[in-house]
């Protein structure tokens, strides 16, 4: 590997990286998101190397790449709770979540169509990190035990869900998306392998060439209420809403509006989300 004129071997990469690095102890002036919005945009350089950084506080950092499974939480919180419920999740529970070993990048959203109307979503380095003990073992504190969704929230829904679509990950050092569109449907036992060949092999590549889709991806869900997930992620909101998406939606594929009438989706679906945090 070259980095400004230097070559390093193999080994010597290897010996960087059992190093524990302190890169900077001193307090941001403009905050850690600052430090996050700075380093993301510079994931060339060998600090990071192939690894995008994906969370900072005054505590720790942590940087990831991208997985084939997804763990999303959902779920709706009374306007009186709101205020502390976020900062609780952004102050303790998302930091205490990433700290966890296979969980490897996360984000929060909020609905501007459909819902629930709060979204978390972290990428696993597998399914089984749900059932490791550095995750099962969490002990709650007094503040979760007061404003955490199984405690406020109502319309609770998790998901864990195994990539089926593409087949591998592609632009893996991409970070988490700042618009998410999430249907999460079922179809009938019957129909779900013609079904799914018509999505995966009709649908949904043609909304991934749509002008401000940065990705799209299914899932085949493990653990949940649904049989399926589909996020697309966008550069922003006014992706669904333009000329190239409406055509698509349109002309997708002479079977779509069979297929369509085949699926269920479940209540709120398909929804908008845009991140909140970090």
């Amino acid at each position: 590997m070259a980095q400004d004129g230097i070559l390093l071997t193999e080994a010597q990469i290897a010996a960087l990286q059992r190093i524990h690095w302190v890169v900077h102890c001193k307090a941001p002036f403009a905050g850690p998101e600052q430090v996050l919005r700075i380093l993301s945009r510079c994931t060339h350089r060998v600090a990071i190397l192939n690894r995008r950084l994906v969370y900072v506080s005054q505590r720790r950092w942590k940087h990831g790449t991208k997985r084939s499974r997804d763990f999303m939480v959902y779920v709706d919180i009374d306007a009186q709770h709101v205020q502390e419920f976020n900062k609780w999740y952004n102050e303790e529970h998302l930091p205490e979540l990433l700290s966890v070993p296979g969980i490897l990048s996360a984000a929060r959203y909020e609905a501007v169509k459909g819902g629930p109307q709060y979204l978390a979503c972290y990428e696993l380095e597998s399914v089984a990190v749900m059932q490791t003990p550095a995750f099962t073992n969490r002990p709650r504190t007094p503040w979760g035990q007061k404003v955490s969704p199984s405690v406020i929230g109502k319309n609770l829904t998790r998901i864990v869900g195994e990539q089926i679509y593409p087949d591998g990950v592609e632009m893996s050092e991409r970070g988490m998306a700042p618009v998410l569109q999430i249907g999460r449907m079922s179809v009938p036992a019957e129909i779900d392998a013609e079904w799914n060949a018509w999505y995966s092999g009709e649908y949904v590549p043609g909304y991934r060439k749509v002008p401000g889709v940065i990705y799209a991806r299914r899932y085949r869900v493990m653990e949940g209420t649904s049989g399926y997930s589909t996020v697309y992620e966008f550069a922003s909101t006014a992706v669904p809403e333009s000329p190239e998406w409406k055509e698509q939606q349109q002309h997708s594929s002479p079977n779509s509006p069979r297929m369509r009438q085949a699926m269920t989706h479940a209540p709120g679906s398909a929804g908008v989300y845009v991140r909140v945090n970090p």
